[in-house]
């Protein structure tokens, strides 16, 4: 969108609900979002003009948890089923080290989304809705400046802005009393990660495959994210032995999840890898 001035770039669609797999609970807030969204403008033009202008027809939504548990999926998919593109907003390209700057960037921004049929999304939103400090010198004065500028304007937006962190404790308490929908994105459970499991491993390759799905998401509390890279590489692992056949072997999937834990720095204990323990038995 070239009103957009290089801030934000155009994410492209996701699936469904159904290919996003979180907990009951966030099931339900994410359906209660996506109804909000529908009727904002036909509720507050039914509840009269009066009401209408003394509401914002704005939507602001906080999804909170850690990486990889779905935050961006259900971005993505929040914005397909209401047929809206969904822009992700560069944070570098928005603040601005110069006094002044950034507030000109944010202007920019929220007036071409204000005109157009877009959401807006603010991904590690904690480091631009961040806690105001003490101020010791000009510049911590501006910077609490650009936090106040940011919660007036996004208060006034009228379009639906989604914001992501994994670290909601950072975000600024003034700000987080004006978000109406705060989501959460924990680990998923067990089962859940069972279901994870199955969604990312290719049909084609599942059907010739003899993986142990059972004690994968029993043994290691993954993100989906995780659960997808693993995969991901697994497969890689596979094609490289060139064997030759669409197919995934324990072995493979154990050692990408070795290298996810090391990614992690998190370590893999001997009960955790049981009866599967010999296969990256030496492994570094």
């Amino acid at each position: 969108h070239q009103l957009l001035d290089n801030l934000a770039t155009l994410v492209p669609q996701a699936g469904g609900w159904n290919h996003l797999v979180v907990s009951t609970t966030t099931e339900l807030k994410l359906q209660e979002l996506e109804r909000r969204c529908r009727q904002r403008e036909r509720l507050l033009n039914h509840l009269g003009p009066a009401f209408a202008r003394a509401q914002n027809r704005g939507v602001r939504a906080l999804l909170s948890g850690g990486s990889g548990t779905g935050k961006t999926l259900a971005a993505k998919i929040l914005a397909s089923e209401l047929d809206m593109d969904l822009y992700r907003v560069d944070l570098a390209a928005v603040v601005n080290k110069y006094i002044g700057e950034t507030e000109k960037n944010l202007k920019r921004l929220f007036d071409a989304a204000d005109i157009s049929d877009m959401v807006l999304f603010f991904d590690e939103a904690d480091s631009l809705f961040g806690k105001r400090i003490e101020a010791n010198d000009a510049r911590d004065r501006y910077a609490n400046l650009e936090i106040s500028y940011l919660l007036e304007r996004m208060e006034r937006f009228k379009g639906l802005a989604i914001l992501a962190t994994n670290r909601k404790n950072d975000l600024d308490q003034a700000f987080l009393r004006r978000i109406r929908h705060i989501i959460d994105f924990p680990v998923p459970e067990e089962a859940q990660r069972a279901a994870i499991w199955r969604q990312v491993i290719p049909p084609s390759i599942a059907e010739n495959s003899r993986i142990d799905i059972a004690f994968l998401a029993r043994q290691f509390p993954l993100s989906g994210g995780h659960i997808r890279s693993i995969v991901f590489n697994a497969c890689l692992q596979s094609a490289h032995a060139g064997n030759g056949r669409k197919e995934l072997f324990m072995k493979d999937v154990l050692v990408a999840v070795k290298r996810e834990y090391d990614k992690m720095n998190r370590s893999l204990s001997l009960d955790q890898l049981g009866p599967y323990a010999s296969h990256i038995a030496g492994l570094d």
